[in-house]
Parts: C-alpha cells; structure tokens; sequence
C-alpha cells in the first residue's frame, strides 16, 4: 500500500534525481504551482537532478519556452525528455513511412522541424488521408471534441493498413478548470476500432530511456534505484514508473482528485478504493508537490 507523506523533502534523500511530470503536477496548463516549484528548488539546491517528463509532443526547446511562459524558473529543473522528441526520432527513422497525414492543431507544426540522428534521416512529407502510408498523431483537431468524431477518418486509415504514431500518450489533461482531450484518446479509439497505434511516451520505454540519456548528459551516473518519478496520472506516470521498477510519487490532487477526495491531502480511504480500482501501486502519496 502506498505511504501519503506531506512533503517530497520527507523522502527525498533517498534519491538522486527526479523524473517529474509537468502539467499538473508543476503547472496548471495556466500558470507555474508555486509550491511545486519551490520543492523542486530546495531538491536542486541539495544536490539532486531535475529531469522533466513530459507526455508533451512538442520538442524540448517548445517546452522551454512553455514553461517560461507558465512562470517555472530555469533553476527548478535540469533537462527535459518529451515523448514529442522520442516519437519525433522514430518518425524520422521511417516507422509510419515517408508520407504521413497529420492530427493535430497548425500549433504543433514544430514536431515536423529536421531533426539529427546518427544515420540519415528519412524524408518526411504532409499529405493528406488518402495518399498517406502512416498517421502522426499530436493531439485532436479540437481538444474539446468527443474523440468519436475521428472514427471516418480511422475506418478509411484502417482500410488503408496505416499505423499511427502517437506522440502524447495522454488521455486528457486539465487546463486550468477545463478538461481537454488529448492524443493518447484518439490512439486508443484507433485501437479499438482494430488499427494499430505506437507509443513513444509514458508509460512506454521510449521516454523513460531517453530520461536516463539526459541525465547522463548531466556527466552522472545515477542507477534506477536512486530516481524517484513523480505524475498525477497513474495509466502513465506511475504505470511508467512501475514498469521501468522505479519508485514512484503520485500526485493525487491532479487528475484524480475527485475520485481521491483531495484537498490539501488525499483521503486515505478514497485513496486506497481508488488505486486498487486502477490497479496501481505507488510507493507514495502526496495531495500536491511541495
């Protein structure tokens, strides 16, 4: 059963470094979470490293910028993993094809920027549906849409035997007070309509071996034991976490926070109905990083 502590510092000396979550566990999609940033600061200023991980599909450097954006200094993290550069590798080496139809907002265009690998990367075209051979999905067309609305779309991209890569395998995230639909949920429809979808984020491996390559850009040498990761969403962050044998810090005031009735903590017997409903198992509990 997992142990509710009432603050990362109660345990943070048994690890090196963090894999931390963003939105909500360090942002609201709105603005930084002052006390989740000021942890962060003190676990830095004692020594430990920082690596965000984030189901975003933007590349590192989009997610930088974002973060200034939400107000979350430099100083509260190291480096950055984004599933969007990890699926961003595996579509230049080929795996959807050369030409790819693209779901998404025109924001998310930078996910097609050039991108350097030790080989020769593919060439990569836009085109649409019906002349594509694979799917690159960054999330919904409209985040507020019933991702039923794709299911045309996927019957044809079915019929045509084209796999999608998703790159953020969330389901939904929380905007502030507005709940948005993300491109995991499309991935999954195409699943259960019989297509086949690739992961690139949490909780698949991708992400969590690029994580241990930015730490080792950090000239250290920290084994899986010594890393704690930390997320509000237990389909991915901790599932990530218990997958890759790593302890694991759930944030239960993000997208759980109903079912586990937090306020500043989370009710111990909600907790419990909740994570054995879900089949989860962190090592800790915490209403909110601080």
């Amino acid at each position: 059963m997992t142990r509710i502590i009432s603050a990362l510092s109660d345990v943070s000396a048994q690890y090196d470094a963090l894999f931390v979550d963003l939105w909500g566990c360090v942002h609201n999609g709105v603005q930084a979470l002052p006390e989740a940033v000021a942890a962060l600061q003190e676990y830095r200023a004692q020594g430990g490293k920082v690596v965000l991980v984030t189901n975003s599909p933007r590349p590192r450097a989009g997610v930088q910028k974002q973060l200034a954006h939400f107000g979350v200094p430099d100083d509260s993290w190291d480096t950055i993993a984004t599933s969007g550069d990890s699926a961003r590798a595996a579509l230049y080496r080929g795996v959807v094809g050369q030409k790819v139809w693209h779901i998404g907002p025109p924001t998310d265009l930078k996910f097609f920027e050039p991108l350097l690998l030790s080989e020769t990367p593919v060439d990569i075209e836009r085109v649409e549906l019906n002349q594509a051979e694979g799917m690159v999905c960054t999330g919904p067309f409209d985040s507020l849409a019933d991702p039923a609305v794709m299911r045309p779309q996927f019957l044809m991209a079915k019929q045509l035997g084209l796999k999608l890569l998703c790159a953020n395998p969330d389901i939904i995230v929380d905007r502030g007070e507005t709940r948005e639909w993300c491109a995991g949920a499309l991935a999954k429809l195409y699943e259960k309509m019989g297509g086949e979808s690739l992961y690139f984020g949490k909780p698949h491996p991708p992400i969590y071996d690029l994580a241990r390559r930015r730490l080792a850009e950090l000239n250290v040498d920290i084994p899986d034991g010594r890393i704690l990761a930390i997320g509000d969403g237990v389909l991915t962050d901790i599932a990530g976490a218990m997958g890759e044998d790593i302890d694991s810090l759930f944030i239960s005031g993000g997208l759980a926070a109903r079912e586990t009735k937090t306020g500043h903590q989370p009710d111990a017997q909600a907790l419990e109905t909740y994570l054995n409903n879900e089949k989860s198992n962190p090592t800790f509990t915490i209403g909110f990083l601080r």
